[in-house]
């Protein structure tokens, strides 16, 4: 069984496909003709923090393909509390169909996919993204400048580096494509993942490489992408965060004005309007920061139909007519006593 943990666990050529896919799907829902393809399937989500994109675009996205998603939150379930996430994992998995689990800690979610017995999707972690990435990256395919190839882009993350930042230059060069981390040098991308970014460019012909220096960094950029300046927890350090990202890095209209004339933004939002971006360019015809946020809906839809849909038990016509007309007769015969309505007790 596959779970999608992390981007690094797929090849490229499947990650075109699970584009394909999402394509596909949503040209079928904005007509109207989204098939059922999760009839009757459950999701459990679990949230160890809140979230608007995340959780409405699971949440939708089960409902549109005929499933149910339950909403899991700390307090409501006993997840690595009152109960090991072993424990938890075994038991939840025993009645839904899949696992979405947005968490604090990456470890969680690894435990819980390695004691589930129904695929896991990583929701977000302290390390990753990758259900945003996999949406991000079908967006530019979107918003390519015509007749561009997706290895030939070119992304400009500028600002801290976050789990979106992680996950975007993993997905980025595995593709092919040039990715480029722009930051003061304390909050550049740690060795560990440029040393697992340069060896997926060494892999599929991509360019990774980091500058502290945002002009350079967005010079002859397709995508022009950030990211809040702190993540949960280092809120202590927000004040020394701002000294050292702004100005220089915040995006504004005339630091997007260096990139290509084409350049569209990007961000993943929440935002903090102001900080890392200004309003000019979140609301400015460069923007594809809407679109890149309905995308998750369709990404979405895609990763639970790519990893859920093969492990549900879909019934011939036949074997679901037995089982009703077996239930029908047992209903009939075998009443519990003094449930009988007064509308059944009529009719017989």
């Amino acid at each position: 069984m596959r779970h999608f943990i992390d981007t690094q666990d797929f090849s490229k050529a499947e990650l075109v496909w699970l584009m394909d896919l999402i394509g596909l799907l949503k040209t079928a829902d904005r007509e109207g003709a989204l098939p059922p393809l999760l009839a009757g399937a459950s999701l459990g989500m679990i949230f160890e923090e809140p979230s608007t994109r995340t959780r409405i675009s699971f949440e939708v996205a089960m409902t549109k393909l005929g499933g149910h998603a339950l909403y899991l939150k700390p307090g409501e379930i006993h997840l690595g509390v009152r109960e090991s996430i072993k424990d938890s994992a075994r038991v939840i998995s025993r009645m839904v169909d899949a696992i979405e689990a947005r968490t604090l800690k990456h470890a969680t979610v690894t435990e819980l996919a390695r004691y589930a017995s129904v695929p896991v999707i990583n929701g977000l972690t302290d390390y990753n993204h990758p259900t945003q990435v996999l949406c991000d990256l079908f967006t530019m395919r979107e918003h390519r400048p015509p007749g561009k190839a997706l290895e030939a882009l070119k992304v400009a993350f500028i600002g801290d580096a976050t789990n979106v930042c992680s996950s975007l230059m993993m997905i980025c060069t595995q593709i092919g494509m040039e990715f480029v981390h722009c930051a003061p040098p304390r909050y550049q991308a740690p060795d560990a993942w440029q040393s697992v970014a340069r060896a997926n460019c060494a892999q599929s012909g991509g360019r990774f490489w980091t500058t502290d220096d945002p002009v350079a960094a967005v010079a002859g950029a397709d995508f022009v992408y950030t990211d809040l300046w702190w993540w949960i927890g280092q809120e202590a350090e927000i004040p020394d965060r701002t000294a050292a990202f702004m100005p220089a890095y915040q995006i504004t209209a005339a630091l997007l004005d260096k990139a290509s004339p084409h350049a569209k933004f990007m961000h993943c939002l929440p935002a903090s309007r102001g900080v890392e971006v200004t309003d000019a360019v979140m609301d400015g015809p460069r923007s594809i920061i809407y679109d890149q946020a309905e995308n998750r809906l369709h990404a979405e839809k895609a990763i639970l139909v790519a990893f859920v849909r093969p492990h549900l038990k879909i019934p011939s016509a036949r074997r679901s007519a037995q089982y009703a007309h077996a239930l029908g007769a047992f209903l009939h015969d075998h009443r519990l006593a003094g449930a009988e309505t007064p509308a059944t007790q009529h009719e017989d």
